[in-house]
């Protein structure tokens, strides 16, 4: 990891409500900085809402500067349009974060809940429980999307300091073959066996 400070800002993004979190990492300790949530239930028009996403996102980049942006990724729940509707969400908040050029990284829910707790399936209230240990802090149970989003940003926080991550080779297959091409067969011992 880079420099002995880094920001990170965890999105948990949604059309309604959106989650927010920051932490602090000095020296690989972590520290909470904020969270919060942008309440966007009183807007009906989906396309402001989605204005107030990329603006609000911004303003949060400008109060904090962070280093990194990390964003949960939409996932399939009850319908498409739902899916549809986060994806959009998710669109307009890593807009924000390009717009200003910070590095954006996706976790899938499962696997920050995995990194978390130790468990995909995990409840959000597992994950405020965790993050209240790992932060040495008291967080709002009113908030459990901003609390999501600190499990976000501890979650890229882990993925920055585990030996296990080569991060630049594991963000998809021809980056990890390229970067480890002893490790990747080409099929043609497999046939001669």
């Amino acid at each position: 990891m880079a420099g002995s400070q880094r920001i990170i800002l965890g999105i948990d993004p949604g059309t309604n409500i959106l989650g927010y979190g920051v932490i602090l990492v000095d020296r690989k300790q972590v520290h909470y900085v904020d969270m919060g949530v942008l309440d966007l239930r009183k807007e009906k028009d989906h396309f402001i809402k989605l204005s107030r996403i990329f603006e609000g996102v911004g303003e949060l980049m400008e109060r904090y500067a962070p280093d990194d942006l990390a964003i949960e990724a939409p996932f399939y729940g009850k319908n498409v349009q739902s899916m549809l509707k986060l994806g959009r969400a998710q669109g307009a908040a890593i807009a924000a974060g390009l717009h200003r050029q910070i590095p954006v990284f996706e976790y899938a829910p499962r696997k920050v809940k995995m990194a978390i707790t130790g468990r995909g399936d995990a409840s959000k209230e597992q994950v405020k429980l965790l993050m209240e240990k790992t932060l040495r802090t008291t967080l709002d149970s009113k908030f459990l999307d901003a609390t999501d989003a600190l499990a976000i940003a501890m979650c890229h926080f882990y993925q920055l300091t585990s030996p296990l991550v080569d991060t630049a080779a594991s963000r998809n297959w021809k980056s990890f073959a390229e970067a480890h091409p002893s490790r990747v067969s080409s099929g043609v011992e497999a046939d001669k066996k």
